[in-house]
């Protein structure tokens, strides 16, 4: 719907009625429990505000959340979004959506309402009133799915720390207990604290000593993973982070250039745990390429913060392989999302390929306007090998040089060395003469120092 140009007021009949979005239809799962807010998410209706930006990006936004609710094992029931300026300070949705929002509720069998943004404590409460059901953002829905994935101990604890983050401002229910502890005009001291306000401070403190104890176990095991990384750097092993939108096919691509076996799934957020895996380039260098989790829009900052240490293994990489769904609506934004959080982690300096994936799936019209957008890309498929060769020879291209340059005869008797050149070195070129192997290439410091002194003089 236009605004009017004159005054950049919403059409009123934008403000008239909640705008229906079709073709929700999820299957139920079994979903995880968390400690402090438990979500039964069975039943749901979905609710957006659309502030700018058009009706079809509104539309996209709400259908990735009803993605983001059948990953957390959902039935979406409806879905609805409001045109406003701003969301509401108090409900998020105007007073009377709000009201026309539990009506919606009530004639589904809705249990749950899930917000298409994040909620302030006070529009949660607030809106939980009016509505009469649990409601739930996409903050704490995004971190309901991390919680249902993670499987390692250190990725279990990155979630509950995240959990806990967002949910200490927001705990409730110690309004009414106050209320009648202190009349009008009474002081509020000793012996008059009600159990609310009691309850409130001790499930205040346990959070802030659970978290405490969460952040020390989290530094310990950042600390064996940077033992690991710095294990790899003494290799002298280049390092690739394959990184990109939540489903846009990373695990599928290292699969396809490892032969990991790493898990595959049409699921939002399915790798949460990274996995490393060696691998080696067309001139035979050995590199590391790692799995990471993946982002989506407005990755709640709880989860960058508490996977810090996991998303190191991007921002400390020697090379990105940012990688796109190229059959996604709008593959650009998507593109953006991801920018975002490199540079949010310091990652946005490092050198990226960016790998359009899944174009066995789409039109060749599809593939023009992508290859416009994308000038630089690298096409192609991790289902069906289409552009994997192109894409290890990108790779091979993009990766720094090892530190020395060096142009000598290795003698056949030390097959072993050459053999450490091609694994750890850059070879331009190689020849075989009587005495030996000639080579022309790019080595660590360490490994240029053992070249020379078994060197052959010519």
């Amino acid at each position: 719907m236009a605004e009017s140009i004159d005054t950049g007021q919403l059409d009123l009949q934008d403000r008239a009625a909640l705008r229906r979005v079709t073709s929700f239809s999820t299957e139920l799962q079994d979903i995880s429990e968390v400690e402090y807010r438990q979500i039964q998410l069975e039943r749901v209706v979905l609710a957006g505000v659309w502030t700018s930006g058009s009706w079809e990006l509104a539309e996209r936004s709400l259908q990735e959340l009803a993605r983001l609710a059948e990953t957390a094992g959902s039935t979406v029931l409806e879905g609805v979004i409001q045109r406003r300026d701003n969301p509401d300070p108090s409900t998020y949705l105007g007073s009377g959506k709000a009201q026309e929002l539990r009506r919606i509720v009530s004639e589904t069998g809705a249990d749950t309402v899930i917000i298409d943004g994040e909620l302030s404590p006070a529009q949660l409460i607030h809106l939980e009133d009016v509505v009469k059901v649990k409601v739930v953002d996409r903050t704490w829905l995004i971190l309901d799915i991390f919680a249902k994935h993670a499987k390692s101990r250190e990725g279990k604890t990155q979630v509950s720390l995240a959990q806990m983050q967002y949910m200490l401002p927001r705990l409730r229910g110690w309004g009414d207990a106050l209320s009648r502890q202190a009349a009008s005009g009474a002081s509020v001291g000793i012996g008059t604290r009600g159990p609310g306000e009691t309850k409130l401070e001790t499930d205040r403190r346990r959070i802030h000593d659970q978290m405490t104890r969460l952040r020390k176990d989290l530094k310990d095991m950042a600390r064996s993973r940077d033992v690991q990384r710095n294990s790899r750097r003494k290799s002298h092993i280049a390092s690739v982070a394959i990184a990109g939108y939540t489903n846009a096919g990373k695990s599928s691509l290292l699969n396809r250039l490892t032969g990991a076996g790493v898990l595959v799934e049409d699921s939002l957020f399915a790798t949460l745990d990274p996995t490393v895996r060696k691998s080696h380039t067309p001139s035979g260098r050995s590199i590391t390429l790692s799995d990471t989790v993946g982002f989506v829009r407005h990755l709640p900052h709880q989860l960058i913060d508490a996977f810090k240490s996991t998303l190191e293994e991007v921002s400390d990489s020697d090379l990105i392989v940012h990688v796109v769904d190229g059959s996604d609506a709008d593959p650009l934004e998507q593109f953006n999302s991801v920018r975002e959080v490199l540079e949010e982690i310091e990652a946005n300096n490092i050198p990226e390929i960016i790998a359009i994936n899944k174009c066995d799936r789409i039109t060749d019209e599809t593939m023009g306007n992508l290859k416009r957008t994308f000038p630089e890309g690298i096409f192609v498929s991790a289902h069906s090998g289409m552009g994997i060769e192109a894409l290890l020879k990108a790779i091979d291209d993009r990766l720094p040089d090892p530190s020395v340059e060096v142009m000598l005869t290795i003698p056949y008797s030390r097959g072993d060395l050459l053999a450490k050149v091609h694994e750890d070195g850059k070879v331009l070129k190689t020849e075989h003469n009587d005495v030996g192997t000639q080579v022309h290439a790019f080595v660590p410091s360490e490994l240029a120092h053992l070249l020379k002194q078994i060197a052959i003089s010519e």
